[in-house]
Formats: C-alpha cells, structure tokens, sequence
C-alpha cells in the first residue's frame, strides 16, 4: 500500500514502525512549562512589574510625602516642550523641552562612542581571529582584552582623571616631548574625555562577539577565493565582512544599551558639566520627584528599543548566524 508523499508515491511504513514512532512521539519527557516557568516568573518579577510600575508611576503627581495617584500628562509636556512652544511669537515657538534635547545629546554621545568602537574594536578582533594562528594564543590574547573588565567599573572612570588632568600623566608626556608649552585643560571634564574615556570603558564589549564571529569563518573559504584570483579587499568585502556583521550588530547592540544610560563616567570625567538622560533621572530621583524621573525612564527605555529595532533591521543576524 502505498500513499501520497511529498515527493510522489511513497510505501506505506510497517505497522510496527508506526507503533514505535507512537510510542516515541507519547513519551515527550520532562514538560515543557516546568522548564520555562522558573525563567518566566524571574522576568515577570523583576522585569515586567518594574516596567509596569515606571508607566503607572509617570501618570501620578510628585508630592513632599513621594507620589500622590492620579492621572496626568504634565511631566510628558515638560519633558517635550517649553513655555511658548505653540506661541509663533516666542522665542521658543517649536523649540523641544530641555529633557529632550538631553536625550538627543546622550544619543549623539552614544552613537560616537560606538563609531570609535568599532574602528578600534573590530581590527583588535581581526588580528586575534585572522592573523594568530594558535588558539592558545588566540585565547590567552584575548583574555589579555578583557583584564580591564575584571576591575570595578568605577574604578577605571576614575582613574582618568590622574591621566586627564592639568598635571596627569598625558600632559606631563606632551609638555616634555615640547608638542604643548604648558598643561591644557581641554583634555579633563571635556566632551573630548568623556569620549575617550568612554571608548576605553566599552571597547571591550564589541571586541568579543566580533571576535567569535570571525573565529567561526571556515578559511577553507578563504582560501577558495584567493585561489580564485581575489585580493585581500575583495576577500574582506566578499566574505569577512558580510560573516562578520552579526558580530558587529551583537557588540553595537550591547555598547548601545550600556552607554544610553550611562551616568557615572559623565559625573566622573565631564565633572557633571554635560547631563545624560541617565543623570537626570538620577537627579530627580534624589530629589524624590519619581514621577518625572520615571517620564524620563521611558523616554529613554524607548529610545533604546528603537536604536536596537534599526540596529537589528540593517542586520538580520538570524539570517547571518
């Protein structure tokens, strides 16, 4: 006997083969809800009710006792708008509230920091993957990457300022090497710091996933396409390159997150002269105003959501895994 398959005419299996596939198919094991729920009550806990609690709270009304309930759109408008902004005879006519121009800046900040990232991250990981043959080497290089990460992330934002400052190490070396007269300022609690001190703090991030990517390319290929007539550029562009981005969309992905709420380094290094929408909310969260400062959780929580959404529709790493 035989039935309608996929591919044509197909026999009909054994009974006893049917039987046993049954039987296999009844004894699923362990189930599957117990498996999940111990993951499922955590997020639900300590992630789901939090977030909850943050877009009830932004409704509510700051009040000398915390919070008082209620239902009121007054901190979104401040967070988004002036005094005068649908006034065509204002200065600020279509001018975006202090708080939002503040999230834009820690955007740009971001943003920066993951540009300067990747260009001393990936070829970091380009020679660990590509041009270390041993894997012991491989290995303990790039454990020899990540000791920076071992310490305390406060420790290595504050040992900047030793570097930064009027008589640090950097500008003791330019005035002896004759390039400066006398120590600058520009170099401590200046956008130039806080950049380089960010780079520094996170560079690692993006320096591992790339890493694996690139480990995981068959230089079989490679070589393929050398023996084919390529040069090294078209090989990098045809192959390591496009086998080498859901690496880089991984480390982009988690530098993006770790830098929008970023607020000690800017404390720290920029001496608070600049404000991130992390450090706002660490302000009026001192000042027991929650509701304003859980607007300003959200607002940031959405910009990050967006930023991962565009990082994620440039590369598909599902398809590229």
């Amino acid at each position: 006997m035989q039935h309608r398959g996929l591919i044509g005419e197909q026999p009909t299996p054994p009974a006893h083969v049917v039987a046993a596939v049954r039987k296999i198919r009844r004894e699923s094991g362990f189930p599957v809800g117990w498996l999940v729920a111990p993951a499922t009550l955590w997020l639900f806990l300590f992630l789901l009710l939090p977030l909850i609690g943050i877009v009830v709270f932004s409704f509510w009304e700051a009040s000398a006792k915390g919070m008082t309930p209620d239902f009121t759109l007054r901190h979104y408008g401040a967070f988004f708008v002036v005094d005068g902004f649908f006034d065509p005879n204002s200065r600020n006519f279509l001018t975006p509230g202090v708080f939002a121009r503040t999230l834009w800046t820690t955007v740009r900040f971001t943003l920066t920091v993951m540009f300067f990232c990747l260009i001393i991250g990936y070829p970091v990981a380009f020679f660990l993957s590509m041009q270390v043959k041993a894997f012991k080497w491989q290995l303990a290089l790039f454990l020899l990457a990540m000791v920076p990460f071992w310490t305390s992330y406060l420790i290595r934002a504050v040992a900047w300022l030793p570097m930064l400052g009027r008589r640090g190490l950097l500008n003791t070396a330019l005035v002896n090497l004759g390039i400066l007269d006398k120590p600058t300022s520009f170099l401590l609690y200046s956008e130039f710091g806080y950049t380089m001190a960010l780079v520094q703090l996170y560079v690692v991030l993006c320096v591992g996933p790339i890493f694996f990517s690139l480990a995981k390319i068959d230089r079989a290929i490679l070589e393929a396409a050398r023996d084919m007539g390529a040069n090294s550029f078209q090989v990098f562009r045809e192959i390591i390159g496009p086998l080498s981005l859901p690496g880089v969309a991984i480390g982009m992905i988690f530098i993006f997150v770790m830098i929008m709420g970023e607020f000690a380094t800017a404390v720290v290094v920029y001496g608070g002269k600049t404000s991130t929408t992390g450090t706002v909310i660490l302000n009026y969260y001192a000042i027991a105003n929650y509701p304003f400062a859980a607007v300003n959780a959200i607002m940031l929580m959405l910009a990050m959501m967006i930023g991962v959404v565009i990082i994620l529709r440039v590369v598909d790493i599902r398809k590229e895994l």
